[in-house]
Protein backbone atom coordinates (compact mmCIF):
# COMPACT_ATOMS: atom_id res chain seq x y z
CA UNK A 1 0.00 0.00 0.00
CA UNK A 2 2.72 2.36 0.41
CA UNK A 3 3.77 1.98 -2.98
CA UNK A 4 0.97 3.54 -3.87
CA UNK A 5 0.97 6.34 -1.40
CA UNK A 6 -2.68 4.63 0.20
CA UNK A 7 -1.17 4.04 3.40
CA UNK A 8 2.48 4.36 5.52
CA UNK A 9 3.63 1.76 7.61
CA UNK A 10 3.27 3.83 10.88
CA UNK A 11 -0.58 4.56 10.06
CA UNK A 12 -0.86 1.01 9.10
CA UNK A 13 0.67 -0.16 11.96
CA UNK A 14 -1.33 2.45 14.15
CA UNK A 15 -4.65 1.05 12.97
CA UNK A 16 -3.90 -2.25 13.71
CA UNK A 17 -2.71 -1.18 17.18
CA UNK A 18 -6.26 0.90 17.62
CA UNK A 19 -8.35 -1.87 16.69
CA UNK A 20 -6.68 -4.30 19.09
CA UNK A 21 -6.65 -2.37 21.79
CA UNK A 22 -9.98 -1.51 21.36
CA UNK A 23 -13.43 -3.49 22.19
CA UNK A 24 -15.85 -5.47 19.79
CA UNK A 25 -14.56 -7.26 16.86
CA UNK A 26 -11.13 -6.94 15.09
CA UNK A 27 -12.83 -5.93 11.71
CA UNK A 28 -12.69 -2.57 12.99
CA UNK A 29 -9.09 -2.16 11.78
CA UNK A 30 -10.74 -1.99 8.10
CA UNK A 31 -12.83 1.08 8.83
CA UNK A 32 -9.49 2.27 9.95
CA UNK A 33 -7.27 1.80 7.28
CA UNK A 34 -10.38 2.59 4.88
CA UNK A 35 -10.19 5.98 7.10
CA UNK A 36 -6.46 6.31 6.44
CA UNK A 37 -6.63 5.32 3.36
CA UNK A 38 -9.31 7.63 2.28
CA UNK A 39 -7.92 10.93 4.17
CA UNK A 40 -4.72 9.99 2.50
CA UNK A 41 -6.54 9.91 -1.07
CA UNK A 42 -8.39 13.27 -0.93
CA UNK A 43 -9.33 14.96 2.77
CA UNK A 44 -11.92 14.25 5.00
CA UNK A 45 -15.04 13.65 3.02
CA UNK A 46 -12.61 10.69 1.03
CA UNK A 47 -12.09 9.38 4.78
CA UNK A 48 -15.83 9.14 5.34
CA UNK A 49 -15.89 7.52 2.16
CA UNK A 50 -13.32 5.15 2.86
CA UNK A 51 -14.10 4.06 6.29
CA UNK A 52 -17.67 2.34 5.07
CA UNK A 53 -16.23 1.07 1.85
CA UNK A 54 -13.37 -0.92 2.81
CA UNK A 55 -15.11 -2.78 5.75
CA UNK A 56 -18.11 -3.04 3.35
CA UNK A 57 -15.77 -4.73 0.94
CA UNK A 58 -14.62 -7.03 3.01
CA UNK A 59 -17.52 -7.89 4.54
CA UNK A 60 -20.10 -8.07 1.87
CA UNK A 61 -18.89 -10.71 -0.21
CA UNK A 62 -18.67 -13.54 2.22
CA UNK A 63 -21.98 -12.47 4.11
CA UNK A 64 -23.71 -12.99 1.21
CA UNK A 65 -21.64 -16.46 0.25
CA UNK A 66 -22.69 -17.51 4.13
CA UNK A 67 -26.22 -16.18 3.48
CA UNK A 68 -26.55 -17.93 0.13
CA UNK A 69 -25.35 -21.32 1.64
CA UNK A 70 -26.84 -21.25 4.66
CA UNK A 71 -30.47 -20.82 2.56
CA UNK A 72 -29.37 -23.76 0.37
CA UNK A 73 -28.71 -26.07 2.84
CA UNK A 74 -32.25 -25.48 5.21
CA UNK A 75 -33.83 -25.72 1.61
CA UNK A 76 -32.21 -28.93 1.61
CA UNK A 77 -31.62 -30.27 5.07
CA UNK A 78 -33.33 -33.25 4.03
CA UNK A 79 -30.71 -34.70 1.74
CA UNK A 80 -28.31 -37.08 2.64
CA UNK A 81 -25.02 -35.34 1.80
CA UNK A 82 -26.48 -32.16 3.81
CA UNK A 83 -27.20 -34.31 6.88
CA UNK A 84 -23.83 -36.06 6.99
CA UNK A 85 -21.72 -32.69 6.51
CA UNK A 86 -23.90 -31.30 9.31
CA UNK A 87 -22.85 -34.51 11.43
CA UNK A 88 -19.74 -34.64 10.71
CA UNK A 89 -18.81 -30.62 11.43
CA UNK A 90 -20.29 -31.20 14.62
CA UNK A 91 -17.04 -32.93 16.25
CA UNK A 92 -15.18 -30.71 14.26
CA UNK A 93 -16.58 -27.54 15.82
CA UNK A 94 -16.76 -28.88 19.59
CA UNK A 95 -12.76 -30.27 18.53
CA UNK A 96 -12.11 -26.17 17.48
CA UNK A 97 -14.17 -25.01 20.65
CA UNK A 98 -12.28 -26.42 23.40
CA UNK A 99 -8.68 -25.91 21.13
CA UNK A 100 -9.71 -22.19 21.40
CA UNK A 101 -10.36 -22.38 25.00
CA UNK A 102 -7.11 -23.63 25.96
CA UNK A 103 -5.30 -21.61 23.57
CA UNK A 104 -7.03 -18.43 25.86
CA UNK A 105 -6.65 -20.13 29.01
CA UNK A 106 -2.94 -20.79 28.39
CA UNK A 107 -1.83 -17.49 26.52
CA UNK A 108 -1.17 -15.19 29.96
CA UNK A 109 0.55 -17.53 31.56
CA UNK A 110 -2.03 -18.63 33.68
CA UNK A 111 -0.96 -22.25 35.14
CA UNK A 112 -3.69 -25.18 34.32
CA UNK A 113 -2.75 -26.16 37.57
CA UNK A 114 -5.04 -23.20 39.19
CA UNK A 115 -7.82 -24.66 40.75
CA UNK A 116 -10.13 -20.89 40.92
CA UNK A 117 -10.39 -21.02 36.77
CA UNK A 118 -10.46 -24.41 36.44
CA UNK A 119 -13.25 -25.05 39.13
CA UNK A 120 -15.11 -21.98 37.44
CA UNK A 121 -15.04 -23.16 34.59
CA UNK A 122 -15.86 -26.91 35.02
CA UNK A 123 -18.79 -25.16 37.15
CA UNK A 124 -20.32 -22.98 34.51
CA UNK A 125 -20.07 -25.55 31.65
CA UNK A 126 -22.42 -28.65 34.28
CA UNK A 127 -24.72 -25.32 34.67
CA UNK A 128 -25.12 -24.66 31.04
CA UNK A 129 -24.97 -28.48 30.13
CA UNK A 130 -27.90 -29.45 32.72
CA UNK A 131 -30.10 -26.28 33.48
CA UNK A 132 -31.60 -23.59 31.44
CA UNK A 133 -30.34 -21.09 32.95
CA UNK A 134 -29.31 -18.25 30.23
CA UNK A 135 -26.00 -17.74 29.56
CA UNK A 136 -25.65 -13.91 30.01
CA UNK A 137 -26.14 -14.49 33.93
CA UNK A 138 -23.29 -16.41 33.71
CA UNK A 139 -21.17 -14.07 32.09
CA UNK A 140 -22.18 -11.67 34.55
CA UNK A 141 -21.28 -13.74 37.26
CA UNK A 142 -17.80 -14.35 35.36
CA UNK A 143 -17.22 -10.56 35.36
CA UNK A 144 -18.41 -10.04 39.01
CA UNK A 145 -16.27 -12.84 40.38
CA UNK A 146 -13.33 -11.33 38.51
CA UNK A 147 -14.12 -7.95 39.05
CA UNK A 148 -14.28 -8.94 42.99
CA UNK A 149 -10.11 -10.14 41.91
CA UNK A 150 -11.13 -14.01 42.89
CA UNK A 151 -9.70 -15.09 39.70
Amino acid sequence: MQEQGWLTDPQFSASIAIAQAAPGPNVLFTALMGWNVGLNAGGLPTAFLGMVLCPGGIMIPSSILTYQTVRWSHANRDLRSVRAFKQGMAPVVVALLVATGWILATANGYDLRNWPPRTIAAVTTLIVWRTKVHLLWLLGAGAVIGWMGWI
